[in-house]
């Protein structure tokens, strides 16, 4: 087929003509590619992590259905009132849930994961929209966490509801500051997104730890724990399911799922959207008509920050409560973030099920949820990391776009 057939088959028919059976397919199943992808992502990648878990001679069916059974998602399938002697139904499936169980606790930990891994999965997505590559969410992720440990630790007899407004704020701001530095260098001197934002990765680990390590400014009154203080009770989000001393879930969730809604709306329904994306698709069209390049990269990765850094001030304020060194060096929060929004293809409900997917990953492969004669905890943690990888490679593939491409050059 000649590149003039192939161009053809975007073509809208002429008027009184018949599509070629090369177009039909093509404008049926061409646009099933937006969920097509992330779908054959997921099923390859857990696949591939499938094989080897075979390869360690365990059984890879039972071993993600222990990973499954520990991210309490299963939770909602459960029937609840088993002790009531009354015909099942689906109302008594559905309802009422035991709130006490196990797989309530395991759901608990797996929405406490997926909170931040959405905000910081919004921070790439926002920036991917105006053509940029945004590698530094965990930066962003840890300087919010720095402001709002601060804030909450340090400023005493608010008004609780001031406090934690405060707190998350604040962070916001600052992780908003903080990715407006990339943006910033890469409108003035075309200084490449990827490289500073890896830079100010490490700055933001470093001087965190500094801070908070041993004879730090912000270290915590023991002196024998490089860790900062607790934040006081009224800079803490209520909690709304478990115990709060024993990470019960708060309202940062919903936060979360608002911020999906707001990254929608400021993408799809405002001039300033229209603007980042119109930048994304073609920087030269976009300042030919009108649209600041430079201002647009700036805001871009300044509201593309405030994600991230919200993400650290919810953590905080949600359950964690003060943070040491060896947090934030070991977090990859912003990591899983990235491969969330390259799973669910920067739209917001893609990254919603992406989020939760790798949250339930997290939770599920535990060693306090994963059963060890099942599987070795620890290895399968590395199994989570294998999939996340696969994931970012199949992505980059693109499976989607290569079963659209083949239906093109179907013969019917």
């Amino acid at each position: 087929m000649s590149d003039f057939e192939t161009d053809e088959l975007d073509e809208e028919p002429r008027a009184g003509s018949a599509p070629t059976p090369q177009q039909h397919f093509a404008w049926r199943f061409g646009g099933a590619s937006d969920l097509l992808t992330p779908l054959l992502t997921t099923v390859v990648a857990f696949l591939m992590g499938g094989l080897v878990v075979a390869l360690t001679g365990k059984n890879p069916i039972r071993v993600y259905h222990a990973i499954f059974t520990g991210t309490g998602v299963g939770w909602f399938f459960q029937v609840g009132n088993h002790s009531a002697r009354i015909p099942f139904s689906a109302a008594h499936m559905w309802f009422p849930w035991d709130t006490g169980s196990a797989a309530a606790t395991n759901l608990q930990q797996t929405l406490l994961f997926t909170t931040p891994i959405v905000l910081t999965a919004l921070a790439v997505a926002f920036a991917f929209r105006c053509g940029m590559f945004n590698i530094g969410g965990q930066g962003q992720y840890i300087v919010g966490t720095i402001f709002a440990v601060w804030l909450g630790s340090s400023v005493a007899s608010l008004d609780p509801w001031l406090h934690v407004l405060l707190c998350i704020v604040v962070a916001t701001l600052a992780g908003a500051l903080w990715a407006g530095i990339a943006g910033i260098l890469k409108a003035t001197v075309g200084a490449h997104e990827v490289i500073s934002t890896i830079m100010l990765n490490w700055i933001a680990i470093w001087v965190g730890s500094y801070l908070f390590g041993a004879g730090g400014p912000l270290q915590g009154s023991r002196a024998a724990i490089p860790a900062s203080n607790p934040i006081f009770d009224g800079a803490k989000l209520p909690v709304f399911w478990g115990l709060k001393l024993l990470q019960g879930l708060s309202i940062g969730v919903f936060i979360a799922i608002a911020m999906l809604f707001v990254y929608w709306v400021i993408v799809n329904r405002t001039t300033l959207g229209f603007a980042v994306r119109a930048v994304g698709f073609n920087p030269e069209a976009a300042r030919y008509g009108g649209i600041s390049v430079a201002r647009s990269y700036f805001v871009a990765m300044a509201i593309a920050g405030a994600f991230a850094g919200l993400a650290g001030a919810i953590d905080v304020t949600g359950w964690e409560y003060q943070v040491g060194p060896a947090d934030l060096q070991a977090s990859q929060i912003g990591f899983i973030g990235l491969a969330a929004a390259l799973l669910g293809r920067n739209t917001a409900v893609g990254v919603g099920f992406a989020s939760l997917l790798f949250g339930a990953l997290i939770t599920g492969t535990s060693s306090r949820q994963l059963d060890p004669t099942v599987f070795r905890p620890d290895l399968a943690g590395n199994l989570t990391t294998i999939i996340q990888g696969l994931v970012v490679l199949f992505v980059g593939l693109n499976l989607g776009g290569l079963w659209t491409w083949l239906g093109r050059r179907r013969r019917v």
